[in-house]
């Protein structure tokens, strides 16, 4: 009788338990028993790891084999145990020693011919391990990379199980062909990369390099109040609303906010990366994302598609692809008002949670949401002598799509007026650059860290409103405007307390101390589209 242990990690979301993969063999007739919850395709590693095994030269033990994967209540999904089971047999069977193998954390796939193909969630795996205590990790080599983003980790990246097998014996590790001619992609990397698995999903233009050709902001002609209205939104993490006819700059707008913002942090990137591992669309090549990402899914996607979902285990949506990110919702009301309302939730808390029969999933989604949309069905509603034939009942119906509720949680809104010609033909001068703005961005959000330094909250948008009106009092007598508007319906308690984190934003934006009169008319103006005049100035704009 013989029996070995290693180690592998489920997947719950972008949670991993340590699981540990016990191989019992006893005397009796040769068959291959698999417990411990696995789904189909774990199930079929019995048949994928006994061909790996033997096609590496190794003998497959001709008795009585029971493998267990533990905890056994955890369901366990995926093909990334292969390695893990294939290692603990050879334990047992003493082709390997038991002892070498007792705390290693294997994760991969095996090929018929005993090569190790990658899986997805490699780095929430490995940051799982770590957590767990473990500290070495046997993954594919394409996936090494990623691995080694989690510290104190000793990683060690395979291309056969026969290597393996030869590092753990301390015999000759053999060399094994990629098995890729020149200039074609490598085959082993298809299981990291999901068709269909981002749902109107890409990372922001110039992915992993801030130099790399991006969207310029100088390339929009004009549009003064919304070009204000994007840098609050990247300053302060606020969420917007450009509302206008088609072809004003909404969608040209919103694709230059990714790179208005900061470069992400180490967690951030960590964090972002480990969403978009699991999800599967994590290019090859490129272990870590270092900018914020870009989501923008059709009005045509579904609940489960934006915020999570699918059989069994949900997978993460486009909240969650959009974490430490931009979320475009382009043509908003066109979205199903379910699938709008579902982004309620983790607007508010940053995080999604979803219930299923297989389990309780928690995905982060704190991202900053971008809407835009038309004033009509036609979308000349606002432009003078366009022909507008929309009856009253229908605009109302069409601007009716977008909640209250949602709309509340919407700082900004801000109208986007067709563009003039001489703006259009570069006679009003050329608006300033995505790199001086975002020099600008930069500065305010360090103000607004070192006031926050000590607290859970990092940018303006995040602070209660209890907090604003306590701790960081505005000027005497600046919030007179806005304590009108909440008299006079115009303001709900939470929209006044947005209406305090613009114009903190604006204060940080403008070097001020804290918010005078001219920001919070500012941010009244904003939020409300109603003009104040109060001349406040971020970056020579009024």
């Amino acid at each position: 009788m013989g029996f070995a242990r290693a180690c592998s990690v489920a997947l719950v979301g972008v949670e991993g338990v340590v699981v540990e993969v016990q191989a019992d063999l006893e005397p009796g007739v040769a068959a291959f028993t698999l417990v411990g919850l696995p789904d189909k395709s774990l199930s079929e590693s019995r048949d994928r790891v006994r061909a790996a095994v033997v096609n590496s030269g190794a003998e497959w033990p001709q008795k009585k084999l029971t493998v267990g994967l533990s905890p056994a209540s955890v369901p366990k999904s995926g093909s990334g145990f292969d390695l893990a089971v294939a290692v603990s047999v050879l334990g047992a069977a003493e082709r390997i020693e038991p002892r070498a193998i007792a705390d290693l954390v294997l994760i991969g796939e095996l090929g018929l011919d005993g090569r190790v193909r990658p899986v997805r969630g490699i780095l929430p795996a490995v940051l799982a391990a770590a957590e767990a205590g473990y500290r070495q990790v046997v993954v594919p080599e394409q996936t090494a990379g990623e691995a080694s983003l989690v510290p104190g980790v000793s990683v060690l990246g395979v291309r056969s199980l026969r290597q393996l097998i030869a590092v753990l014996t301390d015999e000759p590790v053999p060399e094994e062909p990629t098995g890729t001619d020149e200039g074609r992609p490598d085959p082993m990397l298809a299981g990291l990369m999901v068709p269909g698995a981002g749902v109107g999903t890409g990372l922001a233009p110039g992915f992993g390099q801030r130099d790399a050709h991006c969207p310029d902001l100088a390339d929009v002609a004009g549009q003064q109040a919304a070009r204000t209205a994007l840098e609050v939104t990247a300053a302060g993490g606020h969420h917007l609303l450009l509302q206008g006819p088609p072809g004003a700059g909404k969608t040209m707008l919103a694709e230059r906010l990714p790179a208005l913002l900061p470069p992400l942090t180490r967690q951030e990137s960590v964090e972002v990366t480990a969403v978009h591992s699991v999800a599967g669309i994590l290019p090859p090549g490129e272990p870590l994302v270092r900018t914020a990402p870009y989501c923008a899914p059709h009005h045509s996607a579904t609940m489960q598609s934006l915020v999570g979902g699918g059989n069994g285990l949900a997978r993460p949506g486009a909240v969650s692809l959009a974490h430490k990110g931009v979320l475009f919702l382009d043509e908003a009301p066109e979205f199903s008002g379910k699938a709008l309302d579902a982004l309620r939730q983790p607007l508010e808390s940053g995080q999604v949670v979803i219930a299923r029969s297989a389990g309780v999933v928690r995905l982060p989604a704190r991202f900053l949401m971008v809407l835009a949309a038309n004033p009509c069905p036609c979308g000349r509603h606002t432009l003078h002598g366009a022909g507008c034939e929309c009856p009253p009942s229908a605009i109302r119906r069409y601007q009716s799509r977008l909640s209250g509720p949602l709309l509340d949680r919407v700082d900004l809104r801000v109208g986007v007026q067709p563009v003039h010609r001489a703006d259009l033909m570069g006679r009003g001068g050329r608006g300033e650059t995505t790199e001086v703005v975002a020099e600008r961005i930069r500065e305010a959000r360090l103000r607004s860290a070192e006031r926050l330094a000590g607290t859970p909250w990092t940018v303006n948008s995040e602070v209660p409103g209890h907090e604003l009106r306590t701790r960081w009092l505005t000027a005497p007598g600046a919030l007179d405007a806005a304590e009108r508007d909440l008299e006079r319906g115009l303001l709900t308690a939470r929209g006044l307390d947005r209406v305090l984190r613009v114009a903190w934003t604006i204060a940080d934006l403008a070097g001020r101390d804290r918010p005078d009169g001219r920001d919070v008319g500012l941010a009244l103006e904003l939020r409300t589209g109603i003009a104040r005049g109060a001349g406040a100035t971020i970056g020579g704009v009024s």
